[in-house]
């Protein structure tokens, strides 16, 4: 059996992550692509899924993200281009500036919570409540294992 045939037949947690996703991703941009948000790419998310109403510090963003801050950074100066966030000094801190969504970037964020609301709806419904939140509980545990893990490694 070939490599590709055995993680067709037995994924593995790259793959089955990767495919999830991908689907998500699918599923929300081109549902927010009909709905007025066709320039927003899905690396985009690393800073509005993050992202306070209020505004957030890019350092934030990127840790909340894993993206390294020059990235984020990018991201920022894409969004303030496509009209989803600026740039505002933060009344806390006047050296530090807050990266604030836009009207646009909080219809945005609006509409794409919405979506993930919906499509766990619909999730929970195929599997069962209890089920899913099994299975949510699970993922997160994977995910916080995974944290400590990278953390203890470095």
């Amino acid at each position: 059996m070939s490599r590709h045939q055995r993680k067709e037949t037995d994924p593995d947690l790259g793959i089955l992550s990767g495919r999830l996703l991908f689907s998500l991703q699918q599923e929300v941009f081109d549902t927010l692509a009909r709905e007025g948000h066709e320039r927003f790419r899905p690396k985009h998310g690393a800073v509005l899924a993050y992202l306070d109403e209020e505004g957030s510090r890019a350092t934030d963003l990127a840790q909340r993200s894993g993206q390294h801050k020059q990235v984020i950074g990018t991201l920022v100066d894409e969004l303030i281009e496509l009209g989803y966030v600026r740039r505002e000094p933060d009344p806390n801190d006047r050296r530090a500036k807050l990266v604030v969504p836009t009207e646009l970037g909080l219809d945005q964020m609006a509409k794409s919570d919405a979506l993930f609301v919906a499509m766990e709806k619909r999730l929970a419904e195929s599997l069962g409540e209890r089920a899913y939140a099994e299975f949510k509980d699970a993922f997160r545990e994977v995910v916080r294992l995974r944290r400590e893990g990278d953390a203890s490694a470095s």
